[in-house]
């Protein structure tokens, strides 16, 4: 399967998973506040937790993606996350390098924690699979009352802290990598 056809099906695999949520993140008293009118850029920038994260998403220009009309779930390291990771991000000469570790953390489509808990609870085997903007796959589950999200490489973090719903997606905070950081 060429990368045209995996982009031109990945929609379809977002609007799969999301439709388990229906209901989910609107202002109607049925889930989570509704969407900002900040975009991810901007809801990223303005939270403190991620400077790490919008300090590299300047570096590798993936800034002007987040900015547009997505709609995109970022699953967002903390700095805690960058902190305890190899390798620095945000240096110029690792652009590339950050540049693909940060679409490894995105996927098309705005995805809320509903979205993601329903879907799990609804797949046999309690296991969702997404695919990211790197071409690689999430694995979603839970542990308890934890989703876990794993790396196609074996990376895992849990899903923390409250969701942002931006006006082009979602920011899922997450309290580690995804991936391993390259060797600066």
């Amino acid at each position: 399967m060429g990368p045209k056809m995996r982009w031109a099906l990945a929609p379809l695999c977002v609007l799969a998973l999301a439709g388990c949520g229906e209901g989910a993140g609107k202002a109607d008293g049925t889930g989570a506040a509704a969407p900002s009118d900040r975009t991810l850029a901007a809801t990223l920038k303005a939270d403190r937790a991620f400077g790490t994260l919008d300090r590299v998403l300047d570096n590798a220009a993936l800034g002007e993606v987040l900015a547009g009309a997505g709609p995109y779930t970022v699953f967002a390291p903390s700095d805690a996350a960058f902190a305890a990771s190899a390798g620095d991000l945000g240096d110029e000469a690792m652009k590339a390098q950050a540049a693909a570790m940060l679409r490894a953390h995105i996927v098309p489509g705005a995805l809320t924690r509903a979205d993601i808990e329903a879907a799990i609870a609804g797949k046999e085997g309690g296991a969702v699979e997404m695919r990211t903007m790197a071409n690689s796959l999430l694995t979603f589950t839970k542990e308890g009352e934890t989703v876990i999200v794993s790396g196609d490489n074996g990376a895992r973090a849990r899903l923390t802290g409250d969701e942002s719903l931006a006006s082009n997606g979602v920011v899922q905070p997450v309290d580690a990598l995804l991936v391993a950081a390259p060797a600066g």
